[in-house]
C-alpha cells in the first residue's frame, strides 16, 4: 500500500478541525501548532507571553490567547469548542529534594497537571457532542522514568500520564482518544535553560552537560528536534490512529530500551 493508493497514510487532512495548543509560543508547542495548521486545522495558540503568542499566531494563521495556566480561572476564558487539544506548556526546576522550593514544586503541578485537567474538562463536552476528539499530552521520558534533581517535573509528568489514561477510558465511547507523546531531551528553550542548572548541580562545565548528563541514557546521541515530536502528535490526530488511546509514545532515542 502506498500514499497513492491510500492518501490517508500521508499527512492527515484536518480541514474543518479546530485545535488548541498550550505553550504554543515556542518549542514543542510551536512546532505542534505549525504542523496542525499545515494539515488544515484552525489553531488557537495559548502562551503566557503575549509577544510569543502573537508571533506564533501570525506564523500559523491562528489566533493568540494570553493565559497564565497556573491560574485555573484563566482557563474558562479559553475556547472550549475545539476538536484537538495539545497540552504542551511546561516548566522545569532542578534541585535536590531537600533543597527543592515547595512553592516551585506546587507551581509546576498547577501548570503541568491541574491545567491539563481543567482544559480537558473544558473541551470534552464539545468533543463528545461531535463524536470525535483528539487529546495529545506532551509528556516526557520522565513520565515513564525518573532522574535525580527533578522531583516536581517527574511527579507532574507521571500525573499527566495517569490523567491521560483515565480520559482515554472515559472518552472511548464518544470517539475521543487521549495519548501521551514522550520525548527525551528536545532542542527547546526549556532544555537550553536546564544546562546551566545541571552544570551547577553536577559540578561540571556547561559544555559537558549535553553529552554527559542529558544524553547519557539515550542511544541516539543528539537532541531531538521539536518538529520530530510534532510529527508524532500530528500522527495521533490522523484518521488511522483512532484505535490508539491510553498510550505513551516514546520519542526518546532508545532511552527506554535500557
Amino acid at each position: 500500500m502506498t500514499n497513492d493508493s491510500h492518501p490517508d497514510l500521508g499527512r492527515p487532512d484536518l480541514g474543518g478541525r479546530t485545535a488548541l495548543v498550550t505553550g504554543g509560543g515556542s518549542g514543542i508547542g510551536l512546532a505542534c501548532a505549525r504542523a496542525l495548521a499545515a494539515a488544515g486545522a484552525a489553531v488557537h495558540i495559548v502562551d503566557v507571553r503575549a509577544e510569543a503568542a502573537e508571533e506564533a499566531a501570525a506564523a500559523t494563521g491562528g489566533r493568540a490567547h494570553v493565559a497564565d495556566l497556573a491560574d485555573g480561572a484563566s482557563i474558562g476564558g479559553l475556547p472550549g469548542d475545539v476538536d484537538i487539544l495539545v497540552n504542551s506548556a511546561g516548566l522545569q526546576h532542578v534541585a535536590p529534594v531537600e533543597e527543592f522550593p515547595p512553592d516551585r514544586f506546587e507551581l509546576i503541578q498547577r501548570v503541568m497537571v491541574t491545567a491539563p485537567f481543567l482544559l480537558v474538562r473544558h473541551c470534552l463536552p464539545h468533543m463528545y457532542g461531535r463524536g470525535w476528539g483528539r487529546i495529545v499530552n506532551i509528556s516526557s521520558v520522565h513520565g515513564l522514568r525518573a532522574s535525580p534533581y527533578k522531583s516536581a517535573y517527574v511527579a507532574a509528568k507521571h500525573g499527566l500520564e495517569g490523567l491521560s489514561k483515565v480520559v482515554a477510558l472515559e472518552g472511548a465511547a464518544h470517539g475521543v482518544t487521549s495519548n501521551c507523546v514522550n520525548p527525551g531531551y528536545v532542542r527547546t528553550p526549556l532544555v537550553e535553560g536546564q544546562i546551566a542548572a545541571q552544570a551547577a548541580v553536577h559540578g561540571i562545565p556547561p559544555e559537558q552537560v549535553a553529552s554527559e548528563v542529558l544524553l547519557e541514557r539515550s542511544a541516539i546521541k543528539r537532541l531531538i528536534e521539536p518538529e520530530e515530536v510534532a510529527a508524532a502528535a500530528l500522527w495521533l490526530c490522523g484518521p488511522l490512529t483512532g484505535y490508539i488511546s491510553g498510550a505513551s509514545l516514546p520519542v526518546d532515542g532508545g532511552w527506554g530500551a535500557h
